[in-house]
């Protein structure tokens, strides 16, 4: 089952209050980049943030699941907490603030 581009925008919406955040079409599901890191992946109509220790702390009874076959845990989150923006901007804020840059843009940054 792919996700419907209503969950996408209604996750977009709810991040709206957060800069630098793209919702985009990613490998035929969507992914979710702050600030130029790919912090979550929306698959299935679930919304799987990459684990952090400030993530976890914030969603602390949030399952671990790979968002695709073979893909490493995210934190899942759940449907019900996607109604709170302000609890989902921090959750996307403290995760991006702890990821590193990916490779390609540390190497484009650093010519």
């Amino acid at each position: 089952m792919a996700t419907r581009e209503r969950t996408a925008s209604f996750i977009a919406e709810q991040l709206a209050g957060l800069s630098g955040i793209v919702v985009g079409k990613m490998f035929g599901e969507y992914g979710v980049w702050c600030n130029g890191k790919i912090v979550a992946l929306i698959c299935d109509d679930q919304l799987f943030v990459k684990p952090t220790a400030s993530g976890r702390n914030l969603a602390c009874s949030a399952p671990e699941a790979p968002p695709y076959p073979g893909a490493k845990p995210n934190l899942l989150i759940e449907q019900g907490l996607w109604e709170d923006a302000a609890w989902l901007t921090n959750l996307i804020r403290v995760t991006a603030e702890e990821l590193p840059m990916s490779k390609e843009k540390q190497k484009k940054a650093g010519k």
